[in-house]
């Protein structure tokens, strides 16, 4: 349709430079913000350079969103101001069939943004941040204290002092096994337990068991039964943010399974599929805002935009913060605003001018 060919051929170049505009200040930021700590480590220019090119995927998934909705918030305004689409109304179409080519550009973009992510953006993320890390000289301790996790569907039960992660050492060991009704089997306790590659080798280890009424205390001649590997044992420095999607949903699983805290990483997990929908979210608000005013028409429909997306971003954080803490089911934390708002913004959509 040529009135579909013209909106789409009037939306595209303000999308383009508001998403250049948009990645250069979050770039700039970035690198302002981390600038007198690269020259206190005297990191090269080159290297400098090197780091901000592999955050700039990332900035272009934060800039999406807020590109889309400023591009399509001023085009309708700029036809609202110059009385363009007076004509269409009054050739009987109505204001949503007018503006859905940038609904469906709102549905792509979000399909765009979570492939994007998962391709490209988490990628180039684990590079930016691991050359942070080696230029700025931030060590990433992978050590751990007071580790108790669940194993083998809860039948063991790993208790540790510490964990030294450089040598794969598990110090002041208990072992509790139980049978599948929640009943005490044994008991093994170890001052120290090394990896060996494929099993733990404890050392003057002790197995406490129940032989009729009494618990015998005898020493464990046989360890190869314990292989958990000594990843399970590490601090979880593994965000999901830093994996794809498969992944996140292995490490929810894997950290279910170790009987840990797996709330904020599944409310995380919901987020990454909630998030992508934002770009239909913030596409569907600015048309809804859209033909509301008589005065300032461009001003105050991006105005009007702008502040409906901030209400929407605060709604996000407090029910993403309410997920994670574990008040609301993580499912709800994520898709609550994203369903809100795109059902508001079509009733709005509904009762626009046209």
């Amino acid at each position: 349709m040529i009135l579909d060919r013209y909106l789409i051929k009037q939306f595209f170049p303000i999308f383009i430079v508001a998403s250049a505009m948009f990645i250069l200040l979050l770039a700039l930021i970035d690198l302002f913000a981390n600038i007198f700590r690269y020259l206190s480590y005297q990191v090269p220019v080159r290297e400098i350079l090197r780091i901000s090119l592999f955050y700039l995927p990332k900035c272009f998934s934060y800039a999406l969103p807020i590109s889309l909705l400023f591009a399509s918030a001023y085009t309708l305004g700029d036809l609202y101001a110059r009385n363009e689409l007076t004509s269409i109304f009054s050739s009987g179409i109505p204001f949503w069939r007018f503006s859905l080519p940038l609904v469906i550009i709102g549905i792509l973009a979000s399909v765009f943004a979570f492939c994007f992510e998962d391709t490209v953006v988490i990628p180039a993320l684990r590079i930016k941040n691991s050359l942070s890390r080696q230029y700025l000289r931030q060590e990433r301790k992978e050590s751990n204290s007071d580790v108790v996790i669940k194993t083998r569907g809860g039948d063991l039960i790993y208790s540790v002092d510490y964990f030294d992660f450089n040598g794969l050492i598990l110090n002041g060991l208990s072992i509790v096994e139980q049978d599948k009704g929640g009943g005490f089997v044994s008991l093994v306790r170890s001052p120290r337990a090394v990896w060996t590659g494929d099993y733990w080798l404890l050392s003057d280890a002790l197995i406490y068991r129940w032989e009729g009424e009494l618990l015998r205390v005898r020493p464990l001649e046989e360890t190869q039964a314990y292989r958990e590997h000594p990843d399970t044992f590490r601090r979880n420095a593994v965000e999901v943010e830093d994996l794809g999607a498969w992944d996140a949903r292995l490490l929810v699983e894997d950290l279910k399974t170790a009987g840990l805290p797996f709330i904020r990483a599944l409310s995380d997990y919901y987020h990454r599929f909630s998030f992508s929908a934002v770009s239909l979210v913030v596409i569907v608000l600015s048309i809804s805002m859209g033909g509301r005013f008589r005065k300032n028409i461009l001003l105050m429909s991006l105005l009007a935009s702008l502040s409906v997306a901030v209400v929407f971003y605060v709604m996000e954080m407090i029910t993403m913060m309410m997920a994670r803490l574990g008040y609301i089911p993580p499912l709800a934390g994520a898709w609550f605003p994203v369903g809100t708002f795109i059902a508001v913004g079509a009733l709005l959509l509904g009762s626009a001018k046209t």
